[in-house]
């Protein structure tokens, strides 16, 4: 693990990737909550997709199924995967590719995926920060440049958890599930 620099509360963090990273999504016991607040994210793994959808090609056959399998697994084991997407209207086309091409299959898969319109309101306290809290006691930042481009993913060490549960329950609260329909 690399060590990140120190966040100004004093507490340590540690740099995640690979596959250290993606254990967390294999080992969770109970729930995995994500707040996204980027209204674009400029993912590598996605150009081809996104770009496709920007094109108006059809969805490709089998889009995201490891994806999907996870959360179906999840999902199965009495596992919970949810997410609060923040979003401001107009739709950026990154958020517009999430909404038809991403999000109804990680619905259908048995993700809680809600979404918090702040178009017309005020932030209601929620971070700029996007992360993950794993069973209510692991906190994972991701930080992002303005663009979306993904900097790094960050282990809190010792988080506030009282702080990011507010948060999850605040995003939820203002939130409604999202309908493909």
């Amino acid at each position: 693990m690399k060590e990140a620099p120190v966040p100004v509360d004093g507490s340590g963090s540690v740099l995640l990737d690979g596959d250290e990273w993606q254990a967390y999504f294999r080992e969770f016991k109970r729930s995995a909550f994500r707040l996204e607040v980027h209204q674009t994210y400029t993912m590598p793994a996605e150009d081809a997709t996104v770009r496709d959808f920007l094109a108006g090609a059809p969805k490709p056959d089998g889009f995201n199924a490891p994806w999907h399998r996870t959360i179906r697994d999840h999902a199965a084991a009495g596992r919970t995967m949810t997410r609060a997407k923040i979003v401001r209207r107009p739709l950026t086309p990154y958020s517009r590719y999430l909404f038809e091409w991403c999000i109804p299959g990680n619905a259908a898969a048995g993700e809680n995926y809600h979404i918090v319109d702040v178009t017309d309101r005020p932030n209601p306290g929620l971070p700029e920060q996007d992360f993950w809290l794993f069973d209510e006691a692991v906190v994972v930042h991701l930080n992002y440049r303005p663009d979306g481009t993904q900097i790094n993913r960050e282990l809190i060490q010792d988080p506030d958890v009282d702080t990011y549960l507010a948060w999850r329950d605040l995003a939820l609260e203002r939130a409604v599930p999202f309908n493909a329909h």
